[in-house]
Order: structure tokens, then C-alpha cells, then sequence
């Protein structure tokens, strides 16, 4: 068994620790595992001064000499990649073989905006004779970064990436509850050669250290990963100074089933995708719209697989699905599940706390929710499926667009004209048809609505990382 790594904070290239700490549990069986520095004002002063200078540095190197820096690291993540899985199945919950996918999809994120960074081209601008007009990109400076705690590895690398790829430098801050992901990318990248101070990684109160580092004068960027009240709060902020920000915010995952579907299929990958993470995902399907001509057949067949998904620590290869994160995330669903029980929603599978240690709850299937019920309005973030029947495509995507998130949606027909009023008419950044994949390191990935602002991944990923300059240049005076 691979031991939890030290934490400690990375900052201007060297690792520090702190009198004061927080206590990181292990949600399977809610037993300490490690401790937590906590960054004083101090060390965040140092990560600013740190970070100018690194961008410095940084910005003036060759994009491809970053790119080589970046490639070094991520293959020194994929020599580590089994240690640095463990670490967050420990920490996280969540089964080991999802904790593996999690540090590839990571090292995905790196080895596209690696390549992005060396494409960031500008153009000339045609005109009259004897003046050019040149418009080029430029990195807008030091980044502060804010992960959440739902995916210790892969969001620190996405914010990361996209920063370090563009030529910015970085502070991030990440989850108190996961830190171990993060920790083990600064490892990484200092072994690769990042020059000090283009990437500072540290730990603490969230509202502290937003508070202060978001309006300091070397912040350019802020850069959040979080529920939408967290990244408006965040937003005001940043507003102050006129810093810009980039936003990725809750969802509420509608996903619309047609009735030319196999909805035995459906359900099976519904419910394959709900429970990973243990729900704990802003792309989770959640809101199933299911034509009646097939709810029943779908509604059994998700019933019986919801039932036969196993509960359990993440080390266990029988399990598939772990805990959730922590006592507020099972104490939520469990309102949220008591309002629809009031409102005489039928709770068809789990619905009930296990007894004993560990912050387990059950993949719990809640049917024929009437309006105005809480689930259908706030996001679980956690394992409750909602199921309610349609009489059509038209009704579903209605139902689909009633709320003000709009981060990725879902649909599942064989219809070319169904698929064509999914794709154009939901509103969401991201509309997946016949799979429940929201986004890969190729495609960009952001929400609509109250669900973010701007995009990761894609060619798109380093847009909001970088400024635009105009340069007219007349030939002679």
C-alpha cells in the first residue's frame, strides 16, 4: 500500500511547511491521513513576488522550449502514475481503476496545450501600402487558480496547462480535501525543470486566500473550478480591479431520451456514468426528460442496475462506486431526498444512508418529481438520478433549458431531425448525442448561462490565458 505523500506548500521552486495545518480525512473511513499546511499571508506575499518573477522568465521563452518542459513532466506523471492513483483514491474515494483514468486524462490536458502552445498564432492584417497592421498573443501574466475537490488530479492539470502552455506563471490553490493531485504535479514540474516561481502551489482557507490574492495588482487571471455562488462571489471580486476571469460553474446535467432509442441501453450507460465519481461530477447526468412510450422500460432498467451498483472503499475491486467526499455532501442529498419524498416523488432505489463509518450513500433513483421539488432545482452534486416522463422532444428540451445552469447536456436518439433540435436548441456548452462524454483535452470545454465563463481545452483553452495586441507599424514617417 502506497503511504500518503507529505504535503507542503511549492512556492518560488522550493517546498515549505507550516505551524499551522488541517487535518485531510479519508472519506471511506473517515480516519486522518495527512496534514495540511496552511499558507500564511507571508507565503502568499512570497508566491506573488515568486510568480512576477517567474513570468518574467517564462513569458520570454521560446513556446516550444516550454512545450519540451511540460512533455518532461507529464512523463515523469505517467512514470508515477500508480503512487500519485493511490494517493487519490485515499483521499478522494473513488475506486482505483477511476483514480487511474483520472492521472491519463490528466496527462491528456498537458500533451494538447503543450501542442496549443507552439499554435498561437497571430495574422497581418491587410492594408494600404507602407503600414502593417500585426495582431499577436501574448500571455496576460500571473494566474490565480482555484481547483475543486471532485478531481484531485485532472482540474489542477487543467488549469495548470493552460496557464504554463501560454507562457503565464501561476499560483494555484487547491482543494483542502484533495490536495495530494496537485501536490504531485508541482513534484513533477520542479523535476522537469519549470523554471522557480511559473508555478506556486498552495493550501488553506478558501475565503482567505481568494480575498487576498485575487485583488493584488500582479493578478491577472483568475481562474475557477467550483459551484456557481463560490465563482459569482469570486467574480465580484475580480471585478474591482477589472482582472478577467475564467469560469467553469455548476451544472445540472438534463439528459433527454427519445422514444427511437433502445432503452434498455440507455439506462445501462445512465447509469454506468451517474455513479462515477459517486455523482460528484458538474457534467453528471441527473435530470433524465424520457418519452413515455419508453419511460417504463428505461425507468425498470434503471432501477435494477442502480440497485446492483456496489458501495464501497476504492482499494476494493469489487467496488463501484466510492464514498462521497464528505458529511455535507451525504447531509445534502439527504435533504434533497427527503424534500422529493415529501412532494410524493417515488424513491426507487437507495434513498438511505448505510450505517457504519465512512461517508457512503447509495445510487438513489428518484421518479415522477413534481415541479417545484429541490432536486429538480439545485444540482445534488452527488449519486440521485431524477426520472420523469415526457410526451416529446419538444417538452423535454423545455424542461431541459428551465434552469438557469447550462454547463453540458445529454441526449440520446437515432433521429437525424431529433438530434439537429438537441444540438441547436439546448442550451449548454456542451450537448453530447448517444454518449455521455462531455469533453476530451481535444474539444472546449465551458458553460453558458450561470454555468462559467469562457472555455478549457480545445483550440480555444488558451485564449482566455492570453492578451490580444494590435501593432500598426507605418514604413516611414
Amino acid at each position: 500500500m502506497t503511504s500518503y505523500p507529505k504535503l507542503q506548500l511549492y512556492i518560488a521552486g522550493q517546498w515549505r511547511s507550516s505551524k499551522e495545518t488541517i487535518p485531510v480525512l479519508n472519506p471511506a473511513d473517515e480516519t486522518v491521513i495527512g496534514a495540511l499546511p496552511v499558507a500564511s499571508r507571508a507565503d502568499l506575499d512570497d508566491a506573488l513576488d515568486a510568480a512576477a518573477r517567474g513570468f518574467r522568465i517564462w513569458s520570454r521563452t521560446a513556446p516550444a522550449k516550454r512545450a519540451e518542459v511540460i512533455l518532461r513532466a507529464v512523463a515523469l506523471i505517467k512514470e508515477r502514475s500508480e503512487e500519485i492513483a493511490r494517493s487519490i483514491t485515499m483521499e478522494h474515494g473513488k475506486p482505483i481503476a477511476q483514480a487511474r483514468l483520472e492521472v491519463q486524462r490528466g496527462c491528456e490536458f498537458f500533451e494538447w496545450d503543450a501542442g496549443e502552445a507552439v499554435r498561437s498564432y497571430g495574422r497581418v492584417i491587410p492594408s494600404e501600402p507602407d503600414i502593417r497592421y500585426i495582431v499577436i498573443h501574448q500571455p496576460v501574466g500571473t494566474v490565480a487558480a482555484f481547483s475543486p475537490w471532485n478531481f484531485p488530479m485532472s482540474q489542477p492539470a487543467r488549469k495548470i496547462a493552460g496557464a504554463i502552455a501560454s507562457g503565464c506563471s501561476i499560483i494555484l490553490k487547491a482543494a483542502e480535501e484533495t490536495p495530494a493531485g496537485a501536490l504531485h504535479i508541482a513534484r513533477a514540474f520542479h523535476d522537469a525543470g519549470l523554471p522557480a516561481g511559473v508555478l506556486n502551489l498552495v493550501f488553506g482557507v478558501p475565503a482567505d486566500i481568494s480575498s487576498y490574492l485575487i485583488p493584488q495588482e500582479q493578478v491577472r487571471l483568475v481562474a475557477f473550478t467550483g459551484s456557481t455562488a463560490v465563482g459569482k462571489h469570486l467574480t465580484e471580486i475580480a471585478s474591482r480591479s477589472v482582472t478577467p476571469v475564467l469560469m467553469e460553474l455548476g451544472g445540472h446535467a438534463p439528459v433527454i431520451v427519445c422514444d427511437d432509442v433502445d432503452p434498455i441501453r440507455a439506462a445501462e450507460l445512465s447509469v454506468s456514468r451517474k455513479a462515477r465519481n459517486s455523482g460528484q461530477v458538474c457534467t453528471s447526468p441527473t435530470r433524465f426528460f424520457v418519452h413515455k412510450n419508453i419511460y417504463r422500460s428505461f425507468l425498470d432498467a434503471f432501477v435494477e442496475r442502480a440497485k446492483a451498483v456496489r458501495i464501497g472503499d476504492g482499494f476494493d475491486a469489487n467496488t463501484d462506486m466510492g464514498p462521497v467526499a464528505n458529511h455535507r455532501r451525504v447531509e445534502a442529498i439527504e435533504t434533497l431526498v427527503e424534500d422529493a419524498r415529501d412532494r410524493g416523488s417515488q424513491i426507487l432505489a437507495g434513498g438511505t444512508k448505510p450505517t457504519g463509518k465512512g461517508y457512503f450513500y447509495p445510487l438513489t433513483v428518484a421518479a415522477e418529481l413534481p415541479d417545484g421539488a429541490r432536486a429538480l432545482e439545485v444540482e445534488p452534486f452527488g449519486p440521485l438520478a431524477l426520472i420523469n416522463p415526457v410526451d416529446s422532444v419538444e417538452e423535454a428540451i423545455e424542461r431541459a433549458n428551465a434552469l438557469p445552469f447550462g454547463l453540458a447536456a445529454y441526449g440520446f436518439t437515432h433521429s437525424a431531425h431529433n438530434a439537429h433540435m438537441l444540438a441547436e436548441r439546448i442550451e449548454a456548452g456542451n450537448v453530447s448525442i448517444n454518449t455521455l462524454e462531455a469533453s476530451v483535452a481535444e474539444t472546449p470545454f465551458g458553460g453558458v448561462k450561470e454555468s462559467g465563463y469562457g472555455r478549457e481545452g480545445g483550440a480555444e483553452g488558451l485564449h482566455h490565458y492570453m492578451t490580444v495586441k494590435n501593432i500598426s507599424h507605418r514604413m516611414v514617417l
